[in-house]
């Protein structure tokens, strides 16, 4: 985001912490629980609790703006959203543990709260995507610096395969750490372009149909 800054793609905005706090926030425990999520429970139970976020942003904005879209609008959501789940949920729905639970229906939560804010805070702080991205990332990097020890192996006493400090490091790897983080930079960039023009619920459904074009370029492309 500092080289776009430097070429003139956007001019950035200084923004109180207290203010970049909460988004920060918001985008930690969304990739944190998701990844637990999907760590600890079936894949059939984290595509629910995917499909989940597009109804409970429609909840939460009701009872955070009170905003309610049209009937029509909630009913094209509750077909897209029983569509998506009829076509990529295949395996059982199975729930192992209360704990299981608490952390999907949390990532869900969170999921829809950050989504949310990446559009309410685009006008209250009178930013654009580019600038409030720049603006919060140093605080999510620092957030996730402290979470990193507590649920990955470090291997400080013993640099083991399969512990950070005993990954074999290769050119291979480095370019597509590379590459991963500048695609994360895009999607997350896209994200806060799209929500802000459009809204929450609209990002949702766009995101169903990368879902929609993925398999039906699976059947196409290999039948």
């Amino acid at each position: 985001m500092n080289v776009l800054s430097q070429i003139g793609f956007f001019v950035p905005k200084k923004i109180p912490n207290v203010k970049l706090i909460p988004i920060a926030l918001g985008y930690v425990g969304y990739i944190v629980l998701c990844n637990v999520s999907l760590n600890i429970n079936s894949v059939g139970f984290y595509q629910i609790m995917k499909i989940a976020i597009a109804p409970t942003v429609v909840v939460m904005e009701f009872f955070m703006f009170n905003k309610l879209p049209s009937r029509l609008m909630i009913c094209s959501v509750l077909v897209v959203c029983t569509g998506i789940t009829a076509a990529t949920v295949s395996d059982t729905v199975a729930i192992s543990n209360s704990m299981g639970l608490i952390v999907g229906v949390a990532a869900t939560l969170v999921t829809a709260l950050y989504q949310i804010w990446a559009g309410s805070k685009q006008r209250e702080l009178q930013a654009n995507s580019s600038q409030l991205l720049h603006a919060y990332t140093p605080h999510a990097v620092w957030l996730l610096g402290v979470l990193v020890p507590i649920f990955e192996p470090i291997g400080w006493k013993d640099a083991a395969p399969g512990t950070l400090l005993g990954y074999q490091f290769t050119w291979d790897a480095v370019a597509a750490i590379v590459i991963s983080a500048m695609l994360g930079i895009l999607v997350s960039l896209s994200t806060f372009l799209v929500i802000g023009t459009t809204s929450s619920l609209t990002y949702n459904i766009v995101g169903h149909l990368k879902t929609v074009i993925i398999l039906t370029g699976g059947v196409l492309v290999f039948g």
